[in-house]
């Protein structure tokens, strides 16, 4: 190969080099923006709900994490809305999962 070719080699992998940091850059920034959203859910989260709810939804979460994601996004937003007033207890969590996880299918096999 002659000087012309290996620079220009060289260049190109200093470009893909310098994209590859980029990428890298914005995926820490991505990750840190979305630990600072579950952070802030979080806190929310503790302040609306007891102790005992808030076990509750995470053993939910080890089961059926869409569930408990979905519960945890209509908690915040009913907050946020100021339309809860006190904090919500296991009791009142239970009622809300009851409404919110669908009813298992009974499945009946008749015999003939």
């Amino acid at each position: 190969m002659d000087e012309d070719g290996d620079a220009e080699l060289e260049a190109i992998r200093r470009r893909r080099i310098m994209e590859l940091q980029q990428q890298a850059q914005q995926q820490v920034i991505q990750e840190q923006q979305q630990a600072a959203v579950n952070a802030q859910r979080q806190a929310l989260l503790r302040q609306i709900l007891t102790p005992e709810a808030r076990e509750r939804l995470g053993r939910i979460e080890l089961a059926y994490p869409d569930v408990a994601e979905s519960v945890e996004t209509q908690l915040i937003a009913l907050a946020q809305s100021g339309r809860i007033q006190a904090a919500i207890d296991d009791r009142t969590l239970q009622e809300i999962l009851r409404r919110v996880v669908p009813k298992k299918r009974e499945i009946k096999i008749e015999r003939r």
